[in-house]
């Protein structure tokens, strides 16, 4: 196992370096990234940022490129951490001068530098150390040993997910979601009501918004509670015989309902009159149905 490792050490690292390296080079968002980042600052210009940016991916890629088809030769793993230490003193530069600027490590995250990046850049400083005293391809191992590779290609495979903070929504945000929807939340007792940020979150992923959409024309305007049930008002403008006039749009739900314990939620949707404060009487999913979609940009 232990001459196992630096033999798997260039695919763990090709791989990683080559999912950065080509979503720095060729991802359609890298440009909007590296307005976020402190390159802007070093080199005084978005293009050149973003240009610099696409640099770095190809260089991952070109050092990826090597691990994966010459692993057992020494120059591909130091040029890793050659790379890892490059990453390493951007990410404390960064940190210093602008900590509230995005990372770019994989020019999909867009969140400000924190721990896990900065230990992401140290593994692959390690890794490449690492990489460089491979002496057979990474392809004889996996047959030759092949339950031993698959848990160290699962523990590297682990630890490169849970560093990658733009990879969270594809197990950290589902696993949370399940906790609360098994546990609830932690802030809250059974039936403890929901901040109002939350049931206004649950009320815009409903079908009762979609539908009442077109006739409300402000952010929430006054909320209160009545018998386990949340009341949201907002503003709006009904156009009937009588022309445009001024109406008030009440939704109200369970008060202890979220997004992430009810996904569909039963929704009371009521239209004031607020000159006459009567109820004007509306059939919204009727009119939701009647409504022609949007064409779609292919």
């Amino acid at each position: 196992m232990t001459s196992l490792i630096p033999n798997l050490a260039p695919l763990v690292c090709g791989m990683l370096l080559a999912a950065t390296g080509a979503g720095k080079l060729f991802g359609r968002r890298t440009a909007q990234l590296a307005a976020n980042t402190v390159l802007v600052r070093v080199l005084g210009d978005g293009r050149r940022a973003a240009l610099a940016l696409r640099g770095v991916g190809a260089a991952e890629l070109a050092v990826a490129a090597a691990l994966l088809a010459a692993p057992d030769t020494v120059a591909p793993g130091i040029a890793t951490a050659v790379l890892g230490a490059g990453f390493t003193a951007y990410l404390g530069y960064a940190k210093a001068t602008a900590p509230e600027s995005s990372c770019g490590c994989s020019a999909r995250d867009e969140g400000p530098i924190g721990a896990r990046a900065f230990t992401r850049a140290g593994l692959v400083v390690l890794g490449g150390l690492v990489a460089a005293t491979a002496d057979r391809a990474w392809w004889s191992q996996l047959p030759r040993h092949p339950v031993a590779s698959a848990a160290f290609l699962l523990v590297a495979g682990s630890a490169v997910l849970g560093l990658s903070a733009d990879l969270d929504r594809l197990w950290l945000l589902p696993l949370r979601k399940l906790r609360l929807r098994v546990f609830g939340s932690p802030l809250a007792g059974p039936g403890e009501r929901a901040p109002v940020a939350a049931s206004v979150e649950l009320l815009e992923h409903s079908l009762a918004w979609l539908a009442a959409a077109p006739l409300v024309r402000s952010a929430l305007l006054d909320h209160w509670d009545d018998e386990g049930w949340r009341i949201l008002r907002f503003a709006g403008v009904h156009e009937d015989a009588r022309g445009a006039h001024p109406v008030s749009v009440l939704f109200a739900l369970d008060l202890t309902s979220t997004i992430d314990t009810t996904p569909s939620p039963a929704v009371r949707v009521s239209v004031i009159d607020d000159r006459t404060e009567e109820l004007v009487p509306l059939d919204l999913m009727r009119d939701l149905a009647l409504r022609t979609p949007l064409p779609l940009a292919n």
